[in-house]
């Protein structure tokens, strides 16, 4: 069987950017997921985002965007994402989610099912952490995934004990 990807994606040194991550180490400490299921960190990918998402059942991406209110959630299906645009790329290691996917259909390896939970952000400077207002999102953000492993008829368990994520990144 195919598996399924629960991925952050975000620079965690640039304030809101870093709100993927932090929504999966959440995931990662509160549930417990099925052996078909990965859930992950990916940083900031370039080209190498094609060999996570490749041959997948289905990927949820979760991402800062921007949006008219910090914190707001926007969701993106496969279909809506590669009605967008390509954008211009700005160098070999900044391949568009959109130019990942096209490249990953024209072979064959697109994923199955493809959604992007996006968080909008307000502020991306070096060494600020997520800020309130965005991380009140994290709650909501979980649930639109959680409907999403429910519509795709997987079942994730919260864990009998209620674990904090381990945010490295904010630590002092």
């Amino acid at each position: 069987m195919k598996r399924i990807l629960i991925a952050g994606i975000g620079n965690v040194l640039l304030g809101d950017d870093g709100i993927g991550p932090l929504i999966v180490q959440t995931i990662a400490a509160r549930c417990e997921c099925g052996s078909d299921i990965e859930v992950a960190d990916l940083g900031t990918p370039g080209l190498e985002l094609a060999d996570y998402l490749a041959s997948l059942r289905a990927v949820i991406l979760v991402d800062s965007i921007v949006g008219e209110q910090p914190g707001e959630i926007r969701l993106f299906r496969k279909q809506n994402i590669l009605a967008c645009q390509v954008p211009i790329r700005t160098g070999p290691h900044a391949p568009s989610l959109i130019e990942t996917l096209v490249n990953l259909d024209l072979i064959g390896a697109a994923p199955e099912e493809l959604l992007l939970v996006g968080v909008a952000g307000q502020t991306y400077e070096l060494g600020m952490p997520v800020r309130d207002c965005v991380r009140r999102s994290v709650e909501s953000a979980i649930a639109a995934i959680c409907e999403e492993l429910a519509r795709l008829h997987v079942n994730v368990k919260l864990k009998k004990s209620r674990c904090s994520p381990h945010i490295w990144w904010e630590a002092r």
